[in-house]
């Protein structure tokens, strides 16, 4: 079977087997996610960022910065009040360490936008 992996991917499977950096690429994947979520709901409902940091009694910087994928400071109450005013809700999972690997690779992608 022909490989298919690029230069990249290759980086990547060498610099995964080091449990330091996969600990920092999990905690980045996982502001990825919620940076993500959180626009496609801002924009799933029409609203810029401006109006959105006007229903959470903040400033517009502050809801850039929670959209942002590179920001790992999200805090679960800001994240749920964001969700909450924009009409979603939050489900959170608690995986234990030891079961994470299982369950990141049986979750699959989250979905950016769940429609009914």
């Amino acid at each position: 079977m022909e490989n298919n992996q690029t230069n990249f991917d290759r980086y990547l499977d060498r610099k995964s087997q080091d449990p330091t950096f996969r600990a920092r690429l999990e905690v980045a994947d996982r502001a990825w996610d919620i940076a993500l979520q959180l626009s496609a709901l801002r924009q799933a409902r029409g609203l810029t960022q401006k109006e959105v940091a006007e229903m959470l009694g903040t400033k517009q910087q502050a809801v850039a910065r929670l959209e942002d994928p590179a920001y790992t400071g999200h805090s679960l109450g800001m994240v749920r009040k964001y969700v909450e005013a924009l009409g979603a809700s939050l489900d959170l999972t608690v995986i234990p360490a030891e079961t994470s690997g299982i369950y990141n690779r049986q979750r699959g992608s989250k979905p950016l936008l769940a429609t009914g």
